[in-house]
């Protein structure tokens, strides 16, 4: 089955400030959705309002065309990569794994070098461990869509093709959106790819859709 996610009419204002106008995105099964911009343009703003946690002054969220009228989301049908830690320090990665329902055999293919750490607890992991933890969690786990803010920055080079194949993989069976600053990464990977610029949405068809809305490797 085809899941579609789309968010647009979004309205956000901080005081005096817009941040977001006129945005359109839209996701589905088996694609991924890159959204480039630059810092501060509210990337991880239209993420968080996507996911419910931060309210607008106006949106509609919509999945398979069923407005989404509440803050909260079923872990089935979104999930969301925050830029921040956002596992407990006390749990143990057997314990992620556990309720996440995650397969630690397949975590261990991809990243063999990680496999004594299934005892260990989230606080006595590196800042490196613990992000590849966290994004395979949400990347892997039984949901419709799922959002990952920057999970390329903080990563060591030689994880970063391997977390790109995960992503690639995942893709058959959700929805995924994506953004990060390092965006040749996302350039690589996206079906599709939004810029956010001036509180609206852009969808590209090329590397030059990206320089004419003033985003490319010379000024970002």
């Amino acid at each position: 089955m085809i899941n579609r996610l789309e968010v647009d009419s979004v309205f956000l204002e901080f005081g005096a400030k817009r941040v977001l106008q006129n945005v359109y995105l839209k996701c589905e099964t088996g694609k991924i959705t890159g959204l480039l911009g630059r810092n501060g343009t509210g990337k991880s703003c239209l993420l968080k309002i996507l996911f419910g946690e931060l309210v607008p002054n106006d949106k509609s969220v919509r999945i398979n065309g069923v407005s989404l009228l509440d803050s909260y989301r079923s872990p089935k049908d979104l999930r969301y990569l925050p830029q921040t830690k956002f596992i407990p320090n006390s749990l143990s990665v057997k314990r992620v794994f556990k309720d996440f329902e995650l397969d630690f055999i397949d975590f261990t293919l991809y990243f063999p070098e990680l496999k004594n750490l299934y005892k260990s607890r989230l606080s006595n992991l590196s800042g490196g461990e613990r992000r590849i933890i966290e994004i395979y969690s949400i990347l892997t786990s039984q949901t419709k869509f799922c959002m990952l803010d920057e999970p390329f920055s903080h990563i060591m080079p030689i994880h970063l093709h391997t977390i790109k194949e995960l992503i690639t993989r995942e893709k058959k069976r959700k929805g995924i959106i994506i953004t990060d600053h390092l965006y040749n990464h996302i350039i690589e990977i996206s079906d599709d790819i939004y810029v956010l610029s001036e509180g609206k949405t852009y969808l590209t068809n090329s590397i030059k859709d990206l320089e004419v809305l003033d985003y490319t490797p010379s000024n970002y």
